[in-house]
């Protein structure tokens, strides 16, 4: 079975990258460190120091594997400058239409969702109903709290 493609932005995949590099390059030499320290403690059945680091060590490993695995699945998207189409990598503004309140969202991959920041992901309520609509529509999106109407007035 094929792993599922990783869509970034190229700020995202420059992200994830300096990431893997700190983990490959200062965490595994920090764990490796604490697991010399707790093995030189003695008895290894008895000795908690020595599980804390061998799961932390398990832990950082598997951060490891699945930042090689997006990285290598991942296609790095850019956004269509002069087209007035919304797709993954256009920062939209919109118009809560029952509310007047306006926002400007980055439209990104899930990987790089992060709501407090600004960036929807492309798979969120809001991500999917702007996908492929220009500046003037009004979109429809359902919540838990019901359906919000959204106004587009800007694609860049």
């Amino acid at each position: 079975m094929a792993e599922k493609k990783t869509i970034l932005t190229q700020e995202g995949y420059d992200r994830l990258v300096e990431k893997l590099d700190y983990l490959k390059s200062v965490r595994r030499i920090e764990v490796s460190e604490r697991l010399k320290a707790a093995i030189a403690l003695g008895d290894l059945s008895e000795n908690s120091e020595y599980d804390d680091a061998k799961n932390e060590q398990g832990r950082l490993e598997g951060e490891i594997s699945e930042l090689e695995a997006k990285l290598r699945n991942s296609d790095i998207i850019q956004a269509q400058l002069g087209t007035d189409k919304i797709v993954i990598g256009s920062t939209v503004t919109v118009r809560d239409v029952e509310l007047d309140d306006v926002e400007t969202y980055m439209i990104v991959g899930s990987t790089e969702a992060d709501p407090d920041n600004a960036k929807i992901s492309d798979e969120s309520p809001l991500g999917v109903a702007l996908l492929g609509k220009s500046i003037g529509t009004t979109v429809q999106v359902h919540a838990p709290i019901g359906v919000i109407e959204f106004e587009i007035l800007d694609v860049k």
